[in-house]
């Protein structure tokens, strides 16, 4: 059963990169475990610029496709850090590709359900990174496995126009 946060009616989030999330379907799917290893952010970010790339979306040839390999990599650091942070480490990145998006979902054991933080101040450190997840992606949500302990939580992204 998952849960999707609800996106408020005068959010347009990632307009540029809009999409409907269920009319595409994921084609490839990579997979990097991170349970017990150290600097996961650094090798998730390294795991999917290498995606990225054999994908075609790298090296970037125009602004578009610049700002939405940036923006691919942004939410996997924010995603992972969470992980860190708040579920006691990640266990798992997947990175899937349509033609149309990538699906980022980070697995970890935590009990807890990502949320954006209504305390969060402009300019201070601590608390944005949902809110990122939230300006960039088409849509985001979170997969809790019935008698599974943890939880899967996933963002998707627009793939840039091509030229």
């Amino acid at each position: 059963m998952g849960t999707t946060r609800p996106r408020p009616a005068d959010d347009q989030g990632a307009q540029r990169h809009r999409v409907a999330p269920a009319e595409e379907p994921v084609r490839q799917v990579r997979r990097l475990r991170l349970i017990g290893t150290g600097g996961v952010v650094s090798k998730a970010r390294e795991f999917t610029r290498q995606a990225l790339h054999d994908w075609g979306w790298l090296p970037a040839v125009n602004e578009e496709q610049f700002a939405a390999v940036e923006d691919v990599l942004l939410v996997v650091s924010e995603l992972v850090t969470n992980a860190c942070l708040h579920a006691g480490g990640p266990e798992e990145l997947r990175i899937g590709r349509g033609t149309k998006l990538i699906r980022i979902e980070v697995l970890d054991r935590g009990a807890g359900t990502p949320a954006l933080r209504t305390t969060r101040m402009p300019g201070r450190p601590g608390g944005h990174g949902m809110f990122i997840v939230q300006r960039l992606c088409l849509d985001w949500g979170v997969v809790h496995e019935p008698d599974a302990a943890g939880k899967t939580v996933w963002a998707e992204l627009g793939a840039p126009v091509p030229d």
